[in-house]
């Protein structure tokens, strides 16, 4: 999301002609500030999915326009120019927002020449003293951008950002409990596999490989090694490029989702350790550091997210990821790589105590059926 500044030159605005005009807008099409947040929200996730820049026009009257009777003038002047998708308050009788897609052009030239046409229409439809209360902002969101304005970050009403610190507080508490239960009760195991992995092969126990966290961060993701040390990933990266391009069910390959069968880089042990999914236990420790979640979207490694499309991103960038999660309990074999993604986002967006409950319980059978982490 960038910001551009309103002190902007006068740019001719891109006129359409009479009977492609938009309608004035009546005032009753102004949608709530609830209603027009989670309008936001969805405006977002259409952007990234069709890779298309939009930009959102904010018009404040620093509280000087009590009342409908000082918007109306502006309302109907700006509703045929701007030509906007959605209208409706971003902040109830102070801040009106309107929101246009950028898919014709140059998203920064179009929308500078809207900044343009926006200061014209204020300078008309308003006293000389309103004018002085008045500014404007203007976000334009690019689904290819590496940052996103708190503007767009949420787009949440109070009410719903209050329950989602309190969701946020409660899942970080199931993540220590849990992860502490898990290590401390499956110490004997991790003392066996350990054991196992080291007499079996030369190397270390653990494989460290640095993954891609929540909002982009990277981080040290921990596995009981399963290969020979000092391998090459080739086979992994071009495995992940055509599984990711190719819209088809790993299984349609006799594969499963970032996993190769018959692998030659994977030690005796280590496909035993793959198929009962012991090899992801270390990954209780990022749970408790808080790098990752009992439940969430699996971890890409930095080579996978450059084949990413721009709505693919937000499966790193809205919740932690996890150790399990919805699509390893839906059978993820079965399951293209966009489906995948929804699957995480589908998560992301209803995520809850009760959600995270049934998945982690489903985990066990979903690894016994062979249908989920192996």
């Amino acid at each position: 999301m960038t910001a551009l500044p309103i002190s902007l030159a006068n740019h001719p605005f891109g006129q359409t002609s009479p009977s492609k005009r938009a309608r004035p807008i009546a005032w009753s099409d102004v949608l709530s500030e609830d209603l027009f947040k989670d309008a936001l929200v969805r405006e977002r996730k259409r952007a990234d999915r069709f890779e298309e820049s939009f930009v959102l026009v904010l018009v404040s009257l620093n509280g000087r326009a009590e009342g409908p009777s000082r918007w109306r003038p502006l309302l109907k002047g700006l509703s045929p120019k701007l030509d906007a998708d959605l209208i409706g308050w971003f902040e109830r009788g102070s801040v009106l927002g309107f929101v246009r897609s950028l898919a014709d052009g140059d998203p920064k030239q179009t929308a500078t020449s809207i900044a343009a046409a926006v200061r014209r229409e204020l300078a008309r439809s308003l006293s000389p003293s309103t004018v002085g209360y008045c500014s404007i902002r203007l976000e334009v969101y690019s689904p290819l951008s590496s940052s996103i304005s708190p503007v767009l970050s949420e787009g949440r009403s109070e009410r719903r950002a209050k329950h989602a610190v309190i969701r946020a507080a409660a899942k970080r508490l199931l993540d220590i409990v849990g992860s502490t239960a898990c290590l401390v009760t499956l110490s004997p195991v991790f003392l066996l596999v350990s054991a196992l992995v080291k007499l079996t092969s030369e190397g270390p126990v653990f494989f460290r490989q640095q993954r891609v966290g929540q909002a982009g961060r990277p981080f040290t993701m921990l596995k009981f090694r399963t290969m020979r040390v000092n391998v090459d990933d080739g086979i992994h990266q071009k495995y992940v490029e055509s599984f990711i391009q190719s819209g088809k069910p790993a299984n349609a390959a006799k594969n499963v989702v970032f996993k190769i069968v018959n692998d030659p880089r994977v030690t005796p042990i280590g496909n035993f350790l793959r198929k009962s999914s012991l090899d992801e236990l270390p990954q209780f420790w990022n749970a408790l550091k808080g790098e990752m979640s009992l439940v969430g979207p699996r971890p890409p490694v930095a080579y996978e997210l450059v084949r990413y499309k721009g709505w693919h991103r937000r499966r790193v960038l809205e919740v932690k990821p996890g150790i399990t999660g919805l699509w390893q309990v839906t059978g993820r074999s079965r399951t293209t790589f966009d489906e995948m993604v929804r699957l995480d986002l589908r998560y992301a967006r209803n995520h809850s105590m009760w959600a995270d409950l049934k998945i982690l319980f489903a985990t066990p059978w979903a690894v016994i059926s062979g249908e989920g982490a192996h």
